[in-house]
């Protein structure tokens, strides 16, 4: 992947900085034009090199401005280029009537929208709205957008790709279906939420040379884990390390006929790096797991006093995984509830602490939207309508740590903004994935990473390592896959 920056911003915010860069420093927003068209151009070339005819779909504003320069540059480059625009021209003004000007001054010729795209073009230029956008498409403009996306070319999107919101991701009436976006100025969000990584492909960024001192003023809507986050939480380990030095995770898991999803939390936690993980199970399962895995330490509890004394022993607990709702893990959660280690909680566990709700600074949670849901006491369309409030409303009622699961799953942060993972893809979404995330976590916790570090490193781990077992394809991969990768991901 092309390199992406580490802040996220509102529409709001990127514009604040477009607006700062043009009249607090003199950059003239024509320049600022012009260096998307270049970007835009280079991107355009770099991944679709077979593409020598472009048709490019122009609006009204700089989105449309955009375009006009990106036709000029690809022409001058030798690529035959069409351009069609869903607005009188003569309506036109500022930069964008200047580049319009600029592509027909040197020979270039702009035709009206009339319904129809060149059946001959082989890459299509979505340069019709831009992330501003806040009603749903509608008329010409939906006509445009559904062209596009019946067309047998490739689209190569301009900021982001026309009809999705540029905060949230929703598509607003019809979204184009891209395959590459470049973006400009600062990511923005709805690039990475909701449905926007289905519709804007790949994303390759041009800052157009605006300075740091410029962006840091304002502030950053969501941080993108990435490389360099994971390269500072997991360097190399000395040579004379050992295994005491890396933590013991105690998974307790496994009620009453599910023992897989505690197996698979704690394999994980083993591939992540842990130095001892041991099991607490129900005890109709641990001899089961000793012979599948026998690296695991696996211990059949049936009692408090049993739980106790394993957790003498453990820095880490991963609580949950296959839990259940009965007598056993009730008695689990009364012991758990009042422990102080370091803690990731799932799946059940999250289900009992709901019913009991309580505070715990010790704990990262890592809730799905249906989870997320009954721990808030609301539905889970209300979480996907707006996963920040609800990851906020999470760390209110419950401290820590939330991980709120899903596409661009969101971590909780101390400094008030958000950590997002931007790796990981739909294979993913399949039993057990859960079960893994936590055990990946649970680790980093036993290698002594703070709780936040701990867990927006682990969701990345996580998804890099689903991106690697989906290499094969994504249909069809199974959470073992994610574990037989893990040791490629958390070796950065």
């Amino acid at each position: 992947m092309q390199f992406l920056p580490t802040n996220i911003y509102s529409v709001a915010s990127v514009r604040e900085i477009d607006r700062a860069a043009i009249e607090d420093h003199g950059i003239e927003g024509y320049t600022l034009m012009q260096r998307a068209g270049e970007a835009a151009v280079r991107a355009a070339c770099g991944r679709f090199p077979e593409a020598k005819c472009w048709q490019v779909i122009c609006g009204a504003g700089n989105n449309g401005g955009d375009g006009y320069v990106v036709a000029r540059l690809a022409a001058n480059d030798g690529i035959v280029v069409s351009v069609l625009t869903l607005v009188d021209p003569d309506a036109l003004t500022g930069d964008v009537a200047k580049a319009r000007a600029d592509f027909v001054a040197e020979g270039g010729v702009v035709a009206p929208w009339i319904g129809e795209l060149d059946s001959d073009a082989d890459l299509l230029v979505d340069a019709v709205l831009g992330s501003g956008l806040e009603r749903d498409v509608s008329g010409v403009f939906a006509d445009a957008v559904n062209a596009i996306n019946a067309h047998p070319a490739r689209v190569h999107a301009m900021d982001i790709a026309t009809g999705i919101h540029g905060d949230t991701g929703v598509v607003m009436g019809c979204a184009v279906k891209a395959d590459l976006t470049t973006t400009f100025v600062g990511l923005k969000a709805g690039l990475f939420l909701g449905s926007g990584p289905d519709h804007c492909g790949q994303i390759t960024y041009a800052g157009l040379d605006i300075g740091d001192d410029i962006r840091s003023g304002v502030a950053a809507l969501y941080r993108r884990i990435d490389d360099g986050l994971l390269a500072k939480a997991l360097p190399r380990r000395a040579r004379g390390a050992h295994k005491g030095d890396f933590g013991h995770v105690l998974v307790v898991g496994g009620g009453p006929g599910m023992p897989g999803a505690a197996r698979l939390c704690a394999e994980a936690a083993l591939r992540s790096g842990a130095g001892r993980v041991s099991i607490a199970t129900h005890r109709a399962h641990a001899a089961s797991m000793c012979a599948a895995r026998p690296e695991l330490m696996c211990h059949g509890v049936s009692s408090a006093a049993e739980l106790r004394t394993l957790l003498d022993k453990a820095d880490v607990v991963a609580f949950g995984p296959g839990l259940g709702q009965t007598d056993w893990a009730r008695e689990c959660y009364d012991v758990l509830a009042q422990d102080k280690r370091p803690a990731v909680w799932d799946a059940d566990a999250l289900n009992l602490l709901a019913a009991n709700p309580a505070t715990a600074e010790n704990r990262i949670i890592t809730p799905h939207p249906g989870e997320a849901a009954t721990l808030l006491g609301i539905d889970n369309a209300a979480i996907q309508s707006d996963r920040p409030a609800a990851l906020g409303a999470l760390t209110g009622r419950y401290a820590g740590v939330p991980v709120l699961k899903g596409a661009a799953t969101l971590i909780g942060s101390d400094s008030g903004v958000p950590w997002v993972c931007t790796a990981g893809n739909p294979g993913m979404a399949t039993a057990g994935m859960g079960d893994v995330l936590t055990g990946v976590v649970a680790a980093l916790l036993a290698q002594g990473l703070p709780l936040e570090t701990a867990a927006a490193a682990g969701v990345e781990v996580h998804a890099l390592a689903g991106d690697l077992a989906a290499t094969a394809g994504e249909r069809g991969l199974i959470a073992s896959d994610v574990i037989d990768a893990l040791r490629a991901a958390v070796n950065p």
